[in-house]
């Protein structure tokens, strides 16, 4: 039994050790944008929550950088 989860990063099919954080998938990302969005299973994730979601196999992830401006 192989310990690695499979998620989907952005539409990418993705694997990460067990005990992955979103943080973790953010920090991967190299995303620094502070007013990112992060979607797991198609629901928001406050930012707060970010290093203490784990992610499970089977996560969808979604890293959304929102386009402000006129």
């Amino acid at each position: 039994m192989e310990n690695i989860l499979e998620i989907t990063l952005n539409g990418m099919q993705e694997k990460v050790p067990p005990g992955t954080t979103v943080a973790d998938l953010i920090e991967r990302a190299g995303e620094n944008d502070r007013n990112l969005i992060v979607e797991r299973n198609n629901r928001f994730v406050h930012p707060l929550a970010y290093p203490l979601t784990c992610v499970g196999d089977g996560d969808r992830i979604e890293l959304i950088n929102p386009d402000f401006g006129g």
